[in-house]
């Protein structure tokens, strides 16, 4: 495996993963946090460069050894047949990694313009704003798979380095909250249930595609 460190060689393989979306969406969204800061610490390894038929995201630094870790995603590209991918965002302690099933799930539709003169705005009362490192413990109380210190860890180091949107009432207590992780992808989103059936979510997701949207990356749905 080859580590592409040359920024002409990141942006041809971001061009060539953009052409397989959305198939391609597991390493394309690492691949565009790379070349936008790099701020998960990230590296992408290629079979062979330049006609690669697999690609790797995984933390800067790791030693290959057959485990997928808690944060990696490949990406194998069978050109002319078929495209492929498997990724694991987070495996809870204990349980076995589970390879994506053959087609690939990572289907949608791909939303551009993500707003418009139409779209939901926050409710009277509420403002869109930001979540702090103190609010690390709510996270991860209200994740389906949190409640431990791995996931705390998690969250908190999701916290720290990626963009997120949170709606908060009128005393800045948050209310509704969309998080992103190493791979662009919605990792973590809740509305508190004594706030829900208000649309909050509707907004919360619609002003982080915007964000997304500015920053380069597509928007699927």
């Amino acid at each position: 495996m080859q580590i592409l460190t040359c920024p002409a060689q990141l942006q041809r393989l971001e061009g060539i993963l953009r052409k397989s979306l959305p198939f391609a969406l597991p390493v394309f969204g690492a691949v565009l946090n790379i070349t936008r800061g790099n701020p998960g610490q990230f590296e992408v390894l290629v079979d062979k460069w330049p006609d690669f038929g697999a690609v790797l995201a995984r933390p800067s630094g790791e030693v290959a050894s057959g485990a997928m870790g808690h944060c990696r995603a490949l990406v194998i590209l069978c050109p002319g047949t078929c495209q492929v991918c498997s990724g694991h965002l987070w495996v809870p302690p204990g349980a076995a990694p589970v390879r994506a099933p053959h087609p690939c799930p990572y289907t949608g539709t791909l939303v551009s313009p993500p707003l418009t003169p139409a779209s939901p705005r926050p409710a009277p009362g509420v403002r869109v704003g930001s979540l702090h490192p103190s609010h690390v413990d709510l996270l991860n109380d209200t994740w389906p798979y949190g409640g431990n210190a791995r996931s705390r860890r998690y969250l908190a180091e999701i916290l720290e380095r990626f963009p997120q949107v949170c709606l908060q009432d009128s005393s800045g207590q948050p209310i509704a909250w969309v998080l992103t992780d190493h791979f662009g992808t919605g990792t973590h989103s809740y509305t508190l249930p004594e706030h829900r059936r208000r649309g909050h979510m509707q907004v919360a997701l619609t002003v982080a595609a915007q964000r997304a949207h500015a920053r380069g990356f597509p928007t699927f749905g």
